[in-house]
């Protein structure tokens, strides 16, 4: 059964009188019960061994959110003519390694946080040792369910995507980038700008990247389509990151879902705290062009990514 859905996050975001966004937000909200569906098959019951994990496992993936890591393999297979059928698990998959990122992060060791998705934390529900392991749980299940799913893709497709999601998400990719996050705390590295680029096309971008990419192995995509679905990804994921950044800023918890102002208060490097705010819309209106004129050169001139990217400039959470 599908956990119950959290007070306050769960909101579809607001189209904040922007008709450009109103399709992607329409089918993120269509979207949404088939992605959870997706979730809740693959992942363990509480009435299976141990049941406290797998309430916590559960309690933190089907606890709303935006679901927009399994949106992007679904628009990226809709853009290549993939059937959702084929992509639903390896979107499924990202959005448990994306849990499992955001159980640890919250984690009293690194960002310390008591709020995700309109509710308490795993470590605050729970405890310290169970979200830890939850996180390791949802990690593993992850990469297992792209070994084995889909069965309709060939052993080389489902090799390929393992390989390709274990690079974003490792010490060189994701894991990588929450490292120099948080050196970044004590002391901003000298050359500030690169480092904050850097970091957040790891920490954020490579997993993003991964999302259009895994629905090109299931359609044997070339190079060329490959390449601009990467440069894409990476437009994606330096737009979801400023955008956070200003709602870090802006925003309040109730919105967010999470705790707002922790950034400043934690001397973060962020684009508000390094160009300030001004600039930093600046930079989201840039990357937001650039990505429309990747978007267009995709088949079918990238169906509903220019809607999706004008979601991400103008999102409220």
């Amino acid at each position: 059964m599908l956990a119950c859905a959290p007070l306050g996050n769960d909101r579809q975001p607001r189209v904040r009188d922007n008709p450009l966004m109103e399709e992607f937000v329409t089918f993120l909200a269509e979207l949404r019960p088939t992605i959870d569906r997706s979730l809740d098959r693959l992942l363990p019951t509480t009435a299976q061994a141990p049941a406290r994990l797998h309430e916590a496992v559960r309690y933190s993936t089907l606890a709303g959110g935006k679901r927009i890591r399994p949106a992007l393999v679904v628009l990226t297979g809709d853009v290549l003519g993939v059937p959702r059928d084929t992509v639903l698990p390896a979107g499924a998959a990202l959005e448990m390694i994306h849990t499992y990122s955001l159980i640890h992060d919250d984690l009293p060791a690194l960002d310390n946080d008591d709020l995700r998705r309109g509710r308490k934390t795993a470590h605050r529900k729970f405890d310290e040792a169970t979200a830890i392991l939850a996180g390791d749980a949802l990690l593993t299940l992850g990469l297992t369910t792209l070994a084995a799913e889909p069965q309709t893709a060939t052993g080389e497709q489902r090799r390929r995507a393992v390989e390709m999601v274990g690079r974003a998400i490792g010490s060189l990719g994701m894991i990588g980038g929450q490292v120099d996050d948080l050196a970044a705390e004590q002391d901003w590295p000298t050359d500030a700008p690169a480092a904050l680029e850097a970091i957040h096309r790891r920490k954020t971008g490579e997993l993003l990247v991964v999302s259009l990419r895994l629905a090109g192995i299931y359609a044997d995509a070339d190079t060329t389509t490959d390449h601009r679905l990467a440069a894409l990804g990476e437009r994606i994921g330096l737009m979801f990151q400023i955008a956070d950044d200003i709602l870090d800023v802006e925003s309040t918890d109730n919105i967010l879902g999470k705790t707002a102002g922790k950034d400043a208060a934690a001397r973060k490097l962020t684009y508000p705290g390094l160009f300030g705010l001004a600039d930093s819309k600046r930079m989201l209106e840039q990357t937001h062009n650039e990505a429309l004129e990747i978007a267009h050169q995709l088949p079918s001139q990238g169906g509903l990514f220019p809607s999706l990217i004008h979601y991400l400039q103008a999102r409220d959470r």
